[in-house]
Parts: C-alpha cells; structure tokens; sequence
C-alpha cells in the first residue's frame, strides 16, 4: 500500500532533517553566515512538514462517522497543503527576508570551515533521504515520468517528500555556492545572495504542492486506467448492458467513491436487477480493490434520449468517457 511506502520515506527524511538543522544552526552560530540560518530554518520547517504528514496520516485512519460518513481519509490532502503553508510561510519568506538583510548589512564570516563542513554533511545525509524517497515512489510511479507522478498521485506523502528532499538538496548547493563565494571574493554580499536565492526556490516548491494538494482537495476522479477497469467491469452483456454515465471521486488515496446510471434490460424483474447490481458490484471491487463506496442506479437505455446529449444539471461535468467507451 503506498501508505506504508510514504510512511518510510517520511520517517527517513525527519530523521535527516532534525539531524541537519541541530548541524546548520551550530554552523550558523560559529559563522554568522545568514545562508546557514536560512538553511537552519529550511530544516526545521522540513521537520515540521514531515511530523504534520505523519499526523495526518495517522487522522486519516480513523472510522467513518455519522457527521462523517465517507470517513477521514481526506485528513491527507488536508496536512499535506498545510506543508506547502509552512514551507512558504517559514522557509521561503524567511530566507528571503534573511536573504535582503545580508546584502542591506553584510558582514564578514567567520570560521568558515563550519558551514562548509556541515553543508557537505548535509548534502550527503539528504542524498540518503532522497535515495529513499525515490526507491519507494518508483514501486508505484510504474511507467509515468516524475512530472506525471507528482502531479496525478492520489497519495500525497512521496511527492511531498520527494519535492522537499529536491529542494532541499539544490538548496544546500546555493548555499554551498554562496559561502564559497564570499569567501572567494571576500564579498560576503555572495552569502545573501545565495540565501535569496534559497527563499525562492522554497516559494516555488511551496506553490507546486499547493496547486497539487488543492486539486486533490477539491476532490479528483479516479485515473484513466481505473475508470477503464470499473466500466469494464460494470457491464456484463446480459443485465447490464451498458453505463450510461459513471461519476467517481477520491475520498482518500486508497479509498474511492462510484457512483454510476447502468443500462438494464426492460423486461428484468426487480429481483434480477437487484441481483445484477450486487453482481455488478462484485465485479468492480475485484478489478479496482479501492472502489469501496458504489452506488449504481439502474435505468433503461434509450437512444433518443441519449441523441439529446448529457443533463448537465443530472449529471454535472459534462459527458463522461465510460458512456463513450461502451
């Protein structure tokens, strides 16, 4: 279950990060370098994040209620945009905050061996984060790029970590390059500029997960290949003749909603429709195991009123391809 595979990537990059920040803050005071600081911040906004998908990973597990009855799946979607919050708010607009201070007031670094030192450290341990984060995302990425997986992936925790740990990574180079800089010019100017360009980055990784996670928010359909299989499966060829419209919606990564109007035969009795749902409904939790709430509603075929083209008040979205694929 992609759960557990987030869950490892998530525990190894909190481990990474709150190791790394406890390095970058001991450098930051040995060196003034605002590019340690602004790093310092980064890894602890990182930790953060991490502890909040955790937390949400945990709330999502709880059971259905009344006032809930699709459960708290979504929990997910909801402390992974609060990780696009923090790394905005935290890490991004303080580094460049940091960043405008540096260049308005340079001063020279101190013991500059220590933010070296400690960067290469942290390069290093979030090479072995990200490495992580990578082995499991490719158990599920299957044939998609990394842009597709980001961006179609119901489980929001590997992106995350794995937009983090890239981040984070690059980040420590500028950083790196911005130390190394000062120290080669003996302008420390170089050091806010890298710690600028560090805010940027954060801000934009920031807007990525927020666009993702808000669409995942809103509520996202099940993917092509799935609603293929759940058509597919919907249709016998003797009750059920055809999908007339299907509509389906995540309610959590591993858990999804099907809601669909099926074609019958006019002269079933109620006893073989009835039957031909359960059927029906059999079929689709075989092909797709996510598919744990279906609602099918049996309806009569009819040509003439399918000329007329979709009710979209009955069927808001438009048509659908399941309709088109049968």
């Amino acid at each position: 279950m992609s759960a557990s595979g987030g869950t490892k990537a998530i525990v190894a990059a909190l481990a990474a990060n709150l190791a790394i920040a406890v390095a970058k803050f001991v450098a930051f005071v040995f060196s003034g370098s605002s590019s340690m600081l602004a790093e310092s911040v980064h890894s602890v906004a990182d930790s953060g994040n991490q502890a909040l998908l955790l937390v949400g990973g945990k709330k999502a597990q709880r059971k259905a209620t009344p006032e809930h009855p699709f459960g708290y799946g979504r929990e997910r979607y909801i402390y992974a945009f609060l990780v696009s919050i923090v790394l905005f708010s935290v890490g991004g607009m303080f580094a460049l905050y940091e960043g405008y201070e540096k260049i308005k007031h340079p001063h020279e670094l101190e013991h500059w061996y220590w933010p070296v030192g400690v960067l290469i450290f942290a390069i290093i341990a979030e090479s072995f984060s990200f490495r992580t984060a990578i082995k499991e995302s490719n158990s599920l990425r299957g044939g998609r790029s990394w842009k597709e997986f980001v961006r179609h992936a119901k489980a929001p925790e590997l992106p995350v970590v794995l937009l983090e740990d890239l981040g984070a990574l690059i980040g420590l180079i500028l950083a790196l390059g911005g130390v190394g800089l000062a120290l080669a010019t003996g302008d420390s100017v170089w050091d806010g500029i890298g710690t600028l360009c560090i805010g940027v980055l954060l801000i934009l990784i920031a807007l990525v997960l927020a666009a993702e996670t808000k669409s995942l928010l809103l509520g996202e359909a099940a993917g092509a290949e799935e609603t293929r299989k759940i058509a597919t499966a919907v249709v016998d060829g003797d009750t059920v003749t055809r999908v007339i419209h299907m509509r389906t919606l995540h309610l959590g990564p591993e858990e999804l909603l099907v809601a669909a109007k099926i074609a019958v035969r006019h002269d079933d009795t109620a006893t073989e429709v009835a039957a031909a749902i359960d059927a029906a409904e059999a079929r689709i939790r075989d092909a797709v195991p996510i598919a744990r709430v279906i609602y099918l509603e049996p309806d009569i075929y009819s040509e003439a009123e399918a000329a007329k083209g979709p009710d979209l008040e009955a069927t808001p979205g438009g048509p659908t391809q399941p309709d088109e694929a049968h």
